[in-house]
């Protein structure tokens, strides 16, 4: 493994919230075109990790680079850069409700430097298509189901082509069989080759598609074989 092939590495970080500690000696890996859940309760820090991969929280102490940008010294003029390369997908959307699907993406593309209408019209385009959702691309957030707004705010996060896609409980809103729906697309997009960062407290994911586990509790977040998790649903 070559060091282009690592997306985030992460050396005995800690981070703090509100003065709070909510992860602290934290290491480990994530490689191009892998796939991981971050399991843990609610309250656990799944989402100040993603918050600080995505440079949203600041780390307390310890070392990350994610997408080739050292976190601890990242310069300001260079977040959008980095957020170009980590598409992000929240579990309440994050929609404009006044604007269209196609307005919602065109916004983010002229937020991060689009400016070739004809390459955004064609990006717009590709991106809908990957989520089954081009036959919405006139209609307003409203008129769609939760599990179709979630599938346009994964187009957004796809925009730029991300080198990795974090989902902060992307499936936490939605009904059983459409949060089967949307852990379907993940896997089609992390087999496109983006790497993949969901966190989950659904554990059935785990029977439907296993990959690697990172989980969250007790201030830490370390490995586990899926193979245990899995036992535990089967209980």
């Amino acid at each position: 493994m070559s060091l282009q092939d690592i997306v985030i590495r992460l050396h005995d970080v800690t981070i703090s919230h509100q003065q709070q500690l909510v992860i602290e000696h934290v290491g480990f890996e994530i490689t191009k075109g892998e796939f991981v859940y971050l399991l843990g309760k609610t309250g656990s820090g799944k989402t100040s990790l993603l918050r600080a991969i995505y440079a949203d929280l600041p780390l307390q102490s310890g070392s990350a680079e994610v997408v080739g940008y050292s976190l601890e010294k990242i310069k300001r003029r260079d977040l959008p850069f980095l957020r170009r390369k980590v598409g992000i997908v929240f579990q309440d959307f994050q929609l404009f409700g006044d604007r269209s699907v196609a307005e919602n993406l065109l916004f983010v593309m002229r937020a991060t430097g689009w400016t070739d209408r004809t390459a955004m019209k064609t990006r717009l385009n590709e991106v809908l298509i990957q989520v089954g959702l081009l036959s919405a691309i006139n209609k307003m957030p409203y008129q769609l189901s939760g599990g179709e707004q979630q599938r346009v705010a994964i187009a957004r996060a796809l925009i730029n082509d991300p080198h990795i896609l974090l989902a902060d409980e992307p499936t936490g809103n939605l009904d059983p069989a459409v949060a089967s729906d949307i852990l379907d697309l993940f896997v089609r997009i992390h087999h496109s080759g983006t790497a993949v960062l969901m966190a989950t407290h659904n554990h059935s994911f785990l029977k439907r598609f296993p990959a690697r586990v990172l989980l969250c509790e007790n201030h830490t977040i370390r490995d586990i074989p899926r193979e245990h998790i899995i036992r535990k649903i089967q209980a």
